[in-house]
């Protein structure tokens, strides 16, 4: 009777330990499962720039063609949402994407295989205007293009003010201009679409102030300071090589030799 009696005493202890063990492992599992996640996805944003051939007949040619690829992107990589935006100049376009970085490089891959075929239609010239890792959140909601009729400007420049400028801005200028009219733009849009049913078009009408200028594009793709794609993947695939002290001496320095 006293075996019995103690074993009814510890039962409850023996169910409780259980009971608490299990919601430990719970929840040790699931800040793994999380931990898993925004290890396998990170958030990224590449923007590129392109001049447009003149043999473009329709520049919504080019917006299909991304529309496509997007698709099959998604559909390998699945769990990684593609957002941001396409836009089509006449002369040039820019484009904004956000997603993984296994994503962006297929992005670069694509505009490389692009650029390297002999009679290419839809682009030309394409650049890296910039590649922002590890994002705290998105600047668009999904991933849409928008065919512009805006007309080329001639002269001067445009500063962040808006006024017009004669001399030329040099690279970088150029780069956090258009970068800071994007970001404001971005943040525009993201007000204005979210939990509206207004079409991504209009609202870009009712602002053309907040576009980046064509001509700030034009300049930027004058310029031999950004990488094309093919330029940048083959820094993002070359191994880094780091030239110790000891190998820049002439005669090297003799191993040394332990003995024992």
């Amino acid at each position: 009777m006293a075996s019995r009696s103690h074993e009814v005493d510890i039962a409850p202890f023996t169910i409780w330990n259980s009971a608490f063990e299990d919601r430990m492992s719970l929840l040790a599992k699931l800040e793994e499962s999380h931990r898993a996640v925004r290890k396998k996805f990170l958030l990224h944003r590449l923007i590129v720039v392109a001049s447009l051939p003149q043999q473009l007949a329709d520049r919504k040619d080019l917006g299909v063609h991304y529309e496509e690829l997007n698709q099959r992107l998604q559909r390998y990589y699945q769990g990684d949402a593609i957002t941001g935006l396409l836009l089509l100049y006449p002369t040039c376009m820019l484009h904004v994407i956000e997603s993984s970085s296994e994503v962006l490089v297929s992005l670069l891959q694509d505009l490389r295989d692009m650029q390297e075929q002999p009679h290419c239609v839809l682009i030309e010239a394409p650049r890296v205007l910039v590649m922002s890792h590890d994002l705290p959140s998105r600047l668009f909601q999904q991933w849409s293009y928008k065919v512009l009729n805006v007309p080329a400007r001639v002269g001067g420049m445009l500063s962040r003010d808006g006024l017009e400028k004669e001399e030329e801005e040099d690279t970088d200028t150029l780069v956090s201009t258009a970068l800071s009219m994007l970001l404001k733009l971005g943040n525009h849009l993201l007000k204005a679409t979210k939990g509206s049913k207004m079409p991504l078009g209009s609202v870009l009408d009712a602002v053309p102030e907040m576009i980046v200028p064509q001509d700030i594009l034009v300049q930027l793709l004058s310029r031999g300071d950004l990488l094309s794609p093919q330029q940048y993947l083959q820094a993002y695939h070359t191994p880094l090589h780091i030239l110790m002290d000891s190998e820049r001496t002439w005669p090297p320095p003799e191993q040394l030799r332990c003995e024992f």
